[in-house]
């Protein structure tokens, strides 16, 4: 009898340590959770830096870490605490004005009793010049367009009236020329600047356009612009032999449904040359790539979104590649449970990081750029 009470003891002592345990894991997933929802909250944004951790220095082989430093001189242990050559950049001065604005060329001549030379008694001749650069801006301003069109007939008999066509305008019968258009998606689109803030400056400028209208126009430019997009896609985009491919959420008044605020996703498709197409989807799933890369052959460059898994499985002529930054990013996230660890992988890709930074201060082409992370950065990855 009493055997059996020291089991039952027994087992409901393991059940107990087993939920202890497991309490124990729930609890510290969730002080994981807690603290990277403070740190997205409140914390540094940048994940570029190395974290500094209590083990000290990380155990990195200094052979294949990174590039071979130089050695020590007795004039650089000197002073120990002055800043690495490495770091130290000669300031590049100041920058040459753009030579294709518009220049105004303005003399200030001395005044004519100091052109006069007092010594002589004769006028004094130009032997040259200093040339001081300003800067200045001309706010923008509107201007009204009219169109002429007079109207011809004959003087006799009052027959044949004649009248020029009407040069071909964005917009049927509207107001806004293609300088405004260009301005305000410009504004919109480019600069971030909301219709609101638009509306607010024309009325400045005595010219009152609701912002309603700014919308609608825009949405013209869009339609115009239509036809140029699909041959970005096929003509440039898709000839590249890379395309770099994200997707950003935004909210979208959608007035048929409720609530009207729907929340898309753009997604952004670059080449190699720099060229950019965007794509509008409602979902982010599979559909939107699959559309825009059908019968495309080449490396495609995205995150791990499960959108893009069936991308690859069904076109095989698509090679993923990874994102270095996405990479970063978990390896910071897991930093509370695995320091050492990832503080050595973080510390590595900073070290890449270094490389590619070189190549562009050193300006170097796509074959020097490529013998360089081979040298470098290929023994680091491997």
């Amino acid at each position: 009898m009493a055997a059996a009470s020291g089991a039952e003891t027994q087992a409901v002592l393991d059940e107990l340590s087993n939920e202890i345990e497991r309490l124990n894991q729930e609890n510290a997933a969730l002080r994981q959770r807690v603290q990277l929802l403070t740190h997205r909250l409140f914390g540094r944004r940048s994940e570029k830096g190395v974290p500094v951790i209590e083990q000290g220095v990380l155990p990195l082989e200094p052979a294949a870490a990174g590039p071979v430093q130089p050695e020590t001189t007795d004039e650089s242990r000197q002073d120990e605490t002055a800043e690495p050559a490495s770091l130290r950049r000669r300031h590049p001065g100041r920058r040459r004005l753009p030579t294709d604005l518009p220049r105004e060329r303005i003399e200030v001549v001395p005044p004519a009793s100091e052109r006069h030379c007092t010594t002589c008694d004769t006028a004094k001749v130009r032997i040259g010049a200093d040339i001081t650069e300003e800067l200045d801006y001309v706010p923008a301003s509107f201007v009204i367009r009219e169109y002429v069109r007079p109207k011809y007939a004959c003087g006799r008999c009052q027959q044949g009236v004649v009248q020029a066509v009407l040069p071909a305008r964005p917009i049927e019968k509207g107001r806004p020329g293609p300088g405004l258009l260009a301005h305000v998606v410009t504004s919109k689109y480019a600069d971030h600047l909301p219709l609101y803030r638009l509306e607010q400056i024309f009325e400045r400028h005595g010219v009152q356009i609701t912002r309603r209208t700014l919308s609608e126009w825009s949405g013209a430019v869009a339609d115009l612009l239509e036809p140029i997009v699909r041959v970005m896609h096929r003509e440039q985009v898709r000839q590249s032999s890379w395309i770099q491919c994200d997707d950003t959420t935004l909210d979208v008044q959608d007035p048929s449904r409720a609530p009207e605020i729907r929340t898309g996703h753009l997604w952004v498709y670059r080449g190699e040359l720099g060229e950019v197409v965007y794509d509008f989807t409602w979902s982010r799933n599979r559909d939107g790539p699959l559309k825009m890369l059908t019968g495309w052959r080449g490396y495609l460059q995205v995150d791990a979104a499960p959108a893009y898994d069936d991308v690859f499985v069904q076109y095989p002529g698509i090679i993923e590649v990874g994102c270095m930054a996405h990479a970063r990013r978990y390896f910071k996230e897991a930093l509370p449970t695995a320091a050492v660890t990832c503080a050595q992988v973080l510390a590595l890709i900073k070290q890449l990081y270094g490389i590619e930074r070189a190549a562009s201060d050193r300006q170097l082409d796509a074959t020097a750029r490529q013998g360089l992370r081979q040298e470098q950065a290929r023994p680091m990855l491997a």
